[in-house]
């Protein structure tokens, strides 16, 4: 083969290599485009995720008016089924009377009073039980149930109605005014009315029954004591031990039923206003009061610090314009409808302190309101006419205020931040709270980095500076081979292992803080002053053997003599001291726990990127300070933490956006108490790991599940705001200590 012919296939194959090389770059580079795209497509879905679970928690409720039932005469009070197919009501002529709603007509007509005498009707607040006062001194308590059973695939109500009891309070039956009934499911029962000479009767039945033969035993008592001039209304609580009025001065009354006899009332007379109407809401815990003035006002009966209890104030709402007249409680939370004299009507929620809706009643002049069992609905009669109101109100419990803002919950002394969320029955409110949690992610993450940024920083600028390349070689791999470490293990041992062992030595721990500082300076010293010569003999890198050694030294000897410093700084007890003088609990699982169990999952990370940042500073650099007389540790100081000080600046933020998610060392060595305290003896709850915990337990859709989705959001929100001001910060450091 000729030299040309050589040449020309030489040509060739160059030719067909440089397109194959084309070809490969060019697919690695849309490779490794395809694959940052689908990482930021992802994270984006998993953002709009969070969003769109998130976002029904700021809807607001809606109140349609669905179907009206023409009734004759009006109805004074009213009961209906959970179906919201069916109602009783009570007129005003003294009959009961059960309507189907779907149909539109009464099914059962029936007198269980004479109207000659009935003087008022009510409606015991959260209970199907229809009241009424008659003018010859008694009390009627007729209760409502339903039963439920289907024919032919068809659901069919029927109303289920026990003979009235009637109570008589007046011996003399005189005519009655305001009145109280109450009625358990064990046949307990008080009715309390105001008699016409002024007094203030309250008689109880007390019904015990025999575990053994099902018998019952009836007892029967009656008390009375003077009621306060102008009393106007009276209430009394489900548990039968707490009665409420209020005059048309506007004072609000609290008598405790101490063995079923009324005491002298607490009284408040804050406010100038009659009280027009009030209600009791679940859980007969917070009493809701109406004023001529349009006032909306919730009381609750708070503990006081000195002891005792007081009727106070806790939540005021906006003012409706005029009296309020009617009051109906949420059956299924703290929730309840007002309507006023002008037709007004509105929905609110007493924890999260929101006015839900404002609008216009259907019926004007309302003589009943009444929520549906499900509160999914409610019902307004005036005028020989009855208006179902559909509502739609999924999430009444959500507001800014109630997640980030000190609450005053019900048998709580004072505003609070708390996170409960569910108390088991729909009698207690959820308290959903974040600032606790948000405390307790931010002390988690304080905690933990206090240990982890100077082990950290400093451990990779000694490995990328002073130790011996040999060493390095060893000691890199092995600190990153800890981030291998699963979370779950390290919560697990410090959570059973160590959280114990630290209870017992805690003294021992404090006492190494001075000690170790104070041995490592001397070993310095003592390590500069020994002969260059033997120094010269001695293998290179070899102090950092004497330095471990001097440190388990101290180890050592700060947890012998943690005994003796416990007995001689703490009296003998440093938990006992700790609670005595300055009023902290030590918990077996806290802070100190976490920060070394979660430091440790943290270091490898920093000390990782940092040692980095320091090698690849410039060796020109350090070798022109050296050059210029400056000894290492001044080089290192002037020249290599300034110049690397973007890459420690990005490990501090990784170790922190690390720290700030972690879930499982928390979750096992807390106690995953959502505490707000910043006390490092006391354990915490961070936003993650309440996730972790509670959203198996979340109903879907519902409150708790969507409130978890906003704290995910907000953990997102709060580390992408974190890191990108560390970007911003990095950049600006790189900008300034460039080498250029």
């Amino acid at each position: 083969m000729s030299r040309r012919e050589q040449r020309v296939e030489q040509r060739s194959r160059q030719v067909v290599t440089s397109r194959r090389r084309l070809w490969t770059d060019a697919a690695a580079r849309w490779s490794v485009t395809a694959g940052g795209l689908s990482i930021i497509a992802g994270i984006l879905g998993i953002l709009v995720f969070i969003v769109w679970e998130a976002l029904p928690l700021v809807s607001g409720a809606e109140v349609v008016a669905r179907r009206e039932l023409a009734i004759a005469p009006a109805a004074a009070a009213a009961v209906a089924d959970e179906h919201r197919s069916h109602v009783a009501t009570l007129a005003a002529d003294g009959h009961l009377r059960v309507f189907d709603l779907e149909l539109g007509a009464t099914e059962l007509d029936r007198q269980v009073v004479d109207a000659t005498t009935l003087l008022a009707v009510a409606t015991a607040p959260g209970q199907p039980l229809l009241t009424a006062s008659t003018g010859d001194g008694r009390v009627l308590l007729q209760p409502v149930g339903w039963s439920v059973r289907f024919e032919e695939n068809r659901r069919r109500v029927e109303a289920s109605l026990d003979p009235p009891l009637v109570v008589e309070l007046d011996p003399e039956r005189r005519p009655l005014g305001p009145h109280a009934a109450r009625l358990d499911a064990m046949g307990t029962l008080t009715a309390a009315a105001v008699i016409e000479d002024g007094s203030l009767a309250l008689v109880r039945r007390d019904v015990t029954r025999n575990a053994f033969t099902g018998s019952t035993q009836e007892s029967w008592a009656r008390h009375a004591a003077p009621a306060p001039a102008g009393l106007s209304l009276i209430l009394l609580d489900a548990d039968q031990r707490n009665l409420y009025g209020a005059t048309a001065a506007g004072e609000l009354l609290w008598w405790r039923l101490a063995d079923g006899a009324p005491g002298r009332p607490a009284v408040d007379a804050s406010e100038p206003a009659a009280i027009t109407a009030a209600t009791l809401l679940i859980g007969d815990r917070s009493l809701v009061v109406g004023r001529a003035d349009g006032s909306i006002a919730v009381w609750q009966v708070v503990p006081q610090e000195a002891g005792g209890f007081r009727l106070t104030r806790v939540r005021r709402f906006p003012s409706q314009g005029a009296a309020i007249r009617l009051l109906a409680p949420s059956t299924r939370d703290k929730g309840f409808l007002a309507q006023d004299a002008a037709g007004g009507l509105g929905l609110y929620h007493s924890t999260s302190g929101r006015t839900l809706w404002r609008g216009r009643a259907p019926l004007a002049g309302a003589t009943a309101l009444v929520f549906a069992p499900k509160a999914d609905a409610a019902l307004v009669a005036a005028a020989g006419r009855i208006v179902e109101l559909e509502l739609h109100n999924p999430h009444p419990e959500f507001g800014l205020g109630a997640l980030f803002s000190r609450v005053w919950y019900e048998g709580y002394p004072r505003p609070a931040h708390v996170w409960q969320s569910s108390g088991g029955t729909d009698d207690f409110e959820p308290k959903l709270g974040l600032v606790p949690l948000m405390v307790g992610t931010l002390k988690g993450t304080f905690y933990s980095l206090l240990l982890a940024v100077p082990l950290g920083v400093l451990a990779g600028l000694y490995t990328a500076h002073f130790m011996h390349p040999a060493l390095r070689r060893i000691v890199k791999p092995s600190v990153e081979l800890m981030a291998s470490l699963p979370s779950v293990v390290l919560g697990f041992l410090a959570g059973l292992w160590l959280a114990p062992r630290f209870g017992q030595v805690m003294p021992g721990l404090l006492l190494m803080i001075p000690v170790l500082p104070a041995l490592v300076i001397a070993g310095g010293f003592g390590w500069k002053a020994l002969p260059r010569a033997f120094r010269g003999r001695l293998p290179a890198g070899s102090e950092v053997l004497a330095y471990l050694a001097i440190v388990a030294l101290g180890v050592a000897a700060s947890l012998a003599l943690g005994s003796a410093f416990e007995a001689l700084a703490f009296g003998g007890d440093f938990q006992l001291w700790l609670l005595e003088l300055t009023g902290l609990r030590y918990d077996q699982r806290n802070a100190v726990v976490v920060g070394v169990a979660m430091g440790f999952a943290v270091v490898p990370i920093i000390f990782s990127i940092s040692e980095d940042a320091f090698s690849n500073v410039p060796q020109n650099l350090v070798s022109a300070s050296l050059a210029l007389g400056a000894n290492s540790w001044q080089t290192a100081r002037r020249v290599l933490v300034p110049t690397a000080s973007p890459g420690i600046f990005a490990a501090v933020m990784i170790g922190f956006g690390r720290a700030v998610g972690e879930t499982m060392i928390v979750l096992m060595a807390t106690g995953n108490t959502p505490l707000l305290d910043w006390s490092p003896f006391v354990g915490f709850r961070t936003l993650s790991a309440n996730i972790a915990v509670e959203i198996p337990e979340a109903p879907h859709g519902g409150t708790l599940y969507r409130t978890l989705f906003f704290s995910a959001l907000l953990l997102f929100a709060f580390t992408f705001a974190a890191n990108t001001v560390a970007e911003v910060v990095r950049q600006r450091l790189r900008e300034r200590y460039a080498v250029r």
